[in-house]
């Protein structure tokens, strides 16, 4: 897990954030229900990357963040609030700092949740799975009778 400059440089020029790929502004601080949530939503979504210092809207600019400044800590906060373990990096282009969440997929056939709550990205905002999208979801783990 080794994130390029080129790498954030390629995420920075995608036409829009999607299911797996979020970028929060969090030059000071950084809600961690929000984290956790984010985290919980990215994963069911099959995983992806949560991205702090830089802001979500294009042209993307580096704004550095001071957010989460043990990064050892809040590995360990993070597996125990959601059950699952989220990797952190910290990368500093320009000499700003960034973290880069690296968030695993859920495994097929399952689906995680926070206090209750599956949930999944829908345009900019977090919101509860649907009985259907969870049933699907459910599904995956069960044999193909065909």
């Amino acid at each position: 897990m080794v994130t390029t400059i080129e790498q954030i440089d390629k995420w920075r020029r995608v036409q829009s954030e999607h299911e797996n790929l979020e970028f929060k502004e969090a030059r000071n601080q950084f809600d961690s229900e929000k984290l956790y949530r984010y985290c919980v939503a990215i994963a069911n979504e099959g995983g992806g990357f949560l991205i702090l210092g830089i802001k979500d809207r294009p042209p993307r600019e580096i704004v550095g963040s001071n957010a989460f400044p043990n990064v050892i800590e809040t590995t360990s906060k993070i597996r125990e609030a959601i059950g699952f373990r989220v990797d952190i990096e910290e990368v500093s282009p320009s000499g700003k700092r960034i973290l880069v969440f690296h968030i695993p997929s859920r495994p097929r056939g399952t689906a995680y949740e926070y206090k209750g709550s599956y949930l999944m990205r829908s345009g900019e905002e977090l919101v509860p799975m649907s009985e259907d999208r969870l049933r699907r979801i459910f599904a995956e783990g069960q044999p193909d009778w065909l």
